[in-house]
């Protein structure tokens, strides 16, 4: 997969030009969006919360050191 990162700014017509691309003409591109005006020490709370929330799912507290080297394993045996 060829990947291309730039930054473009929203106009006052909620429009977004992408100019410039370095792909061939024709070519099917997939868009991703993301706002990238939250700040990083809002991305990091957002992040602990998630991880609070799974820490006290019922599923967590059973869940060993030994479940969870398995299933790495198991998930890079699949790669």
């Amino acid at each position: 997969m060829n990947a291309y990162k730039t930054y473009v700014r929203m106009d006052a017509s909620s429009r977004v030009v992408l100019e410039g691309m370095p792909f061939p003409e024709g070519a099917l591109l997939e868009v991703l969006v993301v706002d990238q005006t939250r700040q990083p020490e809002e991305r990091t709370e957002s992040w602990r919360a998630l991880m609070r929330h799974v820490q006290r799912l019922p599923q967590s507290a059973v869940l060993t050191d030994a479940d969870i080297a398995a299933e790495i394993d198991a998930q890079r045996g699949e790669c």
